[in-house]
């Protein structure tokens, strides 16, 4: 392969990365603790959108495991987003898939 082919496969790989990127700035993922009770919705790079509490969990004895249900919610998304973010970059990279991909946050 000569250096203009692979200079030319580069910048192509180089624009699915930046849509790649656009796609992830509109996923929304939903994360759940507590079978439900709390969930919490994230979008793009990890922005909190929405948190949802169960009212029954509204309750000044119970501050400490709400906050550990909200906690919980988070990392579930989070850990959604990187899934997905991992995903867009791998499907991204085309022909180079099999090298580490970086985060796109």
């Amino acid at each position: 392969m000569d250096l203009n082919a692979l200079m030319k496969q580069a910048q192509a790989v180089q624009q699915k990365f930046t849509e790649a990127q656009e796609k992830m700035n509109q996923v929304v993922v939903t994360g759940q603790a507590g079978a439900g009770l709390v969930s919490v919705d994230l979008r793009g790079v990890g922005v909190l959108t929405r948190l949802h509490i169960d009212p029954s969990l509204i309750n000044p004895d119970e501050v400490e495991v709400l906050a550990d249900l909200i906690v919980a919610a988070h990392a579930d998304a989070r850990k959604k987003l990187d899934e997905e973010s991992a995903r867009l970059m791998k499907e991204a990279a085309g022909p180079f898939g099999n090298m580490p991909m970086p985060k796109l946050f």
